[in-house]
This record gives structure tokens, sequence and C-alpha cells, in this order.
């Protein structure tokens, strides 16, 4: 399948579109923000990871950097990889961007900006579409329905889904739990489920999906360079399995 373009430049093609998004919302201070846009540029930067860019048939792929916490935005626009310099310069561009403020960590909504902003934006052809999501808290904007159904809407367009939850703490500890407030609107109680979910299992239920999908786990933010690393490889060469002890396969594997 090649997914549709945008009219410009819409005769070329790319093996793979990486939308690469990541948390900044308030629990992400500046040491964590720039962990993770230091583990980014280092994965662009990998061997293995430029072996799987240059290894495909058009030896090339589309990419984009979403930051996202109240709202979303690009933070590295569509841009061609297809060697070791444009890589290069892309890790650059990464390691520059600031922080951008937010507070709220609204999955749902930055899945639907996705939908509706940073697709349409894609210029060039593509064989596979995937969206590597990571953060370290489940949605407390618009909660778990709202974000179940914009991954699915996400899933309909053929794109894959894959998770980097990031376990600061116990990764077996529950989440969701306490009230929150959603910009603009009332304080929300959210009473632990009768069956307690960790970061790990409701990125399983409400974030990844699609032919392949995986989660792969990071241990705290100093972990994020290593688990975005072997994603990137994972997702760049077409591995429908990541490694058993590393990841861990979607039961979301079709487009509901």
């Amino acid at each position: 399948m090649l997914f549709a373009a945008g009219p410009a430049r819409a005769a070329e093609a790319v093996d793979v579109a990486l939308i690469v998004s990541v948390d900044v919302s308030g629990s992400v201070d500046d040491r964590r923000f720039a962990l993770q846009m230091d583990g980014v540029a280092k994965a662009l930067e990998d061997s293995g990871v430029l072996a799987a860019i240059l290894g495909g048939p058009h030896k090339r792929i589309a990419f984009t950097l979403v930051q996202w916490s109240d709202r979303a935005r690009e933070g590295v626009p569509w841009i061609v990889i297809g060697s070791r310099a444009d890589a290069a310069e892309v890790a650059a561009r990464i390691r520059r961007l600031q922080r951008p403020a937010g507070e709220f960590t609204c999955v749902a909504e930055m899945m639907k900006h996705v939908l509706e902003e940073t697709l349409p934006d894609l210029p060039l052809r593509a064989g596979k579409l995937v969206m590597d999501v990571s953060g370290d808290g489940v949605d407390n904007c618009d909660g778990d329905a709202a974000t179940a159904e914009m991954r699915n809407a996400l899933l309909a367009t053929g794109m894959t889904i894959n998770g980097l939850p990031v376990n600061e703490g116990d990764p077996a500890a529950p989440v969701g739990a306490g009230a929150y407030r959603a910009p603009g609107r009332p304080f929300q109680p959210r009473e632990l489920p009768t069956d307690p979910v960790t970061l790990d299992s409701w990125y399983r239920k409400n974030v990844i999906g699609g032919p392949g999908a995986f989660i792969l786990p990071a241990k705290g933010y100093e972990d994020f360079s290593r688990a975005i690393r072997l994603k990137f490889i994972a997702e760049i060469s077409d591995r429908r399995f990541a490694p058993a002890r590393f990841a861990e396969r979607s039961t979301n594997q079709t487009s509901p």
C-alpha cells in the first residue's frame, strides 16, 4: 500500500513515513525533555538505524517529530532522510528544539492533530506509515474511550501505532487514579478501575494497534535512548516482531 500524499512531489516515494510523537507535558522537566530529544537524535545517528533507512527499496524515509501536551505541534515538520548527512542534519535540529509550554497529557488530542494536520501534510507516497508514541502517563484530558476512538481512526488510514511507555517508577504500579482537570474544563474524578492497569497495559489497550504493533517500554528517561533506537530499527526495517525481551505484540493487529 502506498499512502496518499499531498500534490507536491506526489510522484516520489519513501519506504516509511515515520511520525515520532513525544510527550512534553508537565511531568517532563527540562532534563527529561533533553534526554528525549538527545535520544531521538542519537537514534538517527546510530549505524543500525542508518542501515535500516538505507536498506529499503527507496533507501529513504519521511520523518516528522510531534511534541504534545495540552496541544500538539510539529517540532520537526516532514523531512526526507536518505543519507547519513540528512540524518545528522535532522539530529542537529532536534537537539536545538526548546521545550514547549504545556501541562496535561492529552493523548487523544495529539492523535486528532496527527489525523487532521500531520498526515495531510505528508509530501510523498509511503510504503508504510508508522507512528511511535512515547509518554509517561495516561490521557488526563479526554480519557480512555476518546483515546481508543482516535487510535481507531488513525488505524483506519492504514497506520501502525507503536508505544514507548516511560516507566519512571515501578512498572507494575497502577495508573489513572485521582482527579484531573483538562484545559478549560472542571475537575473530574478518576478512580482506579476494579482491575488496576499499569502504564504498559494502558498503552496496549488504548494506544497501539495495526499490523505488527508492539510496545517497547523504557525504564525511566535515562533508558529512553536505548528504547527509541531499538524501536526505530524494528519500525524502519519492517521487522514484524520485536525481540521478546524488549517488546510485546499488540492484540490490536488490524484496524477495528
